[in-house]
């Protein structure tokens, strides 16, 4: 089988940075370029390999020079969707990881992916545990009227509540049918405290240094609770998902959203 070769975009970043090397180390992928609107050279050196890759802030540059099968993005909500719209364009296949994409902009990449006959998946989180835990949620939200979500993230995370909290609670709300039952509060003595709400579910953030990424999910009913957490304590733990995702979107056509869709989860 032909190696599939892969282009970083915010190959500087935190995540990026890992799926860099995680590519790098894989037999199936190839690097191939690296995209950061941090970058101060035009050569990546590869990990573990003593050759280097084209690195530059454009990604269209890049594209003229290098050819791919994948673009893997970990940045920023505007830059992903002009990455995604060059890359479809240009005839890749797109992986997304940057969370703060809105619906509008899901719609725009399943037309363009559609439009080009390529592959494009986007996922809130590709932590493996992190996907049972809310294909978890979403069964026992089936049985329980009150839920709320706790999030914990690093302190330089961009957006709040986290995409993995707004796609929980879209799993928990349509696996339940209805809203759930969100409890007055009388009097919030401080603006906030109850977090924001999503259809009855109300949604905590907690930014703090020293975290990577956590989330609880609290159920509660007469006389009992029930927490389903997962915690990530390095940026590792994305890799799986990420190559998977790399090895299996030329395989599809369109938008498909959601790592669960990859490890065969059912309803």
């Amino acid at each position: 089988m032909a190696e599939i070769s892969v282009i970083v975009n915010g190959a500087l970043g935190r995540v990026g940075a890992q799926v860099v090397i995680s590519v790098a180390a894989d037999p199936a992928l190839k690097l191939t370029g690296a995209v950061d609107i941090k970058a101060s050279g035009d050569k990546l050196p590869v990990p573990g390999k003593a050759q280097t890759v084209p690195l530059t802030t454009n990604l269209g540059t890049l594209l003229e020079s290098c050819k791919a099968d994948v673009l893997v993005d970990f940045s920023r909500p505007d830059a992903a969707m002009s990455a995604a719209r060059l890359a479809l364009k240009n005839g890749l296949h797109i992986v997304v990881g940057t969370t703060g994409l809105s619906d509008d902009n899901l719609k725009e990449i399943d037309k363009l992916a559609r439009d080009y006959k390529r592959g494009a998946f986007v996922a809130a989180n590709f932590a493996i545990g992190a996907v049972m835990m809310m294909h978890l949620a979403g069964i026992a939200a089936r049985y329980f009227d009150n839920a709320e979500i706790i999030e914990l993230h690093h302190d330089k995370k961009l957006d709040a509540p986290s995409g993995t909290a707004l796609a929980t609670a879209r799993a928990m709300m349509k696996a339940r049918g209805k809203p759930f039952v969100y409890p007055p509060t009388e009097k919030e003595t401080l603006k906030g405290t109850r977090g924001g709400q999503n259809d009855g579910i109300a949604i905590h953030s907690v930014r703090m240094p020293g975290m990577v990424a956590s989330q609880e999910v609290i159920f509660g009913t007469l006389g009992q609770t029930l927490t389903i957490r997962h915690d990530t304590f390095s940026r590792e733990s994305f890799m799986p998902g990420v190559l998977l995702a790399v090895k299996e979107v030329g395989k599809r056509r369109g938008l498909v959203f959601g790592l669960d869709a990859l490890l065969n989860l059912g309803e």
